[in-house]
């Protein structure tokens, strides 16, 4: 067994989507747009060194002798992982190109827009998920609980501790989940105010 290489592994993984989560959740308080542009930047390089985690899982466990639980334990933070990736990347490229636009005023405002375009729950959510996911499967890389289908039976050892870990895992992601939700909800109709007020504008003006 390879415990510390495969808790050294997946510890890495938890630090850098926890960190990666908790700066896309501060990505929409950012004061100017050269902030939230820099925020930007620095969260797709974690969402860069936390994929690159990902793929030195399995390679650094081929290069040690004897077996290792961290790829079985990657598995678990790999499903929102993928979210981020596939959806939440070109989320954030959005957002960095939109705060980029105010490279020639940098302590421009942001605009509500950018803002609830920063705050969408894509970007941090899938993050933070993946974080707890991590965590998690910490136990799993300690070798702490013995996973049945690996020659030990389903009543074995602290088997039962993966499935009250996964229901509070799930009860997690839908707590961040609504909360993103509400969040993005409550930035969203600053978007249409302006145009709101100019519809009325307009409207008086043709009367």
């Amino acid at each position: 067994m390879n415990t510390a290489v495969d808790v050294i592994l997946i510890g890495t993984l938890a630090a850098v989507w926890l960190t990666a989560g908790l700066l896309a959740d501060g990505l929409p308080t950012a004061g100017t747009a050269l902030l939230m542009r820099r925020r930007a930047r620095l969260l797709a390089v974690l969402v860069a060194t936390g994929a690159a985690v990902f793929i030195a899982v399995p390679v650094a466990t081929a290069l040690t002798p004897g077996t290792s639980s961290a790829p079985l334990a990657a598995l678990l933070p790999v499903v929102p992982a993928l979210i981020v990736l596939t959806l939440g990347v070109r989320k954030l490229g959005w957002v960095r190109r939109g705060a980029g636009a105010f490279a020639t005023a940098p302590l421009a405002p942001v605009p509500p827009a950018l803002r609830a375009a920063a705050a969408h729950p894509l970007i941090a959510a899938p993050l933070q998920i993946t974080g707890l996911a991590a965590i998690v499967a910490l136990p799993i890389a300690a070798g702490v609980v013995d996973l049945p289908g690996r020659g030990v039976p389903s009543t074995t050892g602290f088997a039962g501790l993966v499935a009250v870990a996964l229901i509070l895992l799930a009860v997690a992601v839908i707590a961040i989940g609504i909360r993103a939700a509400l969040r993005h909800s409550r930035l969203a109709p600053l978007v249409m105010a302006p145009l709101d007020r100019a519809r009325q504008r307009v409207r008086a003006g043709v009367r």
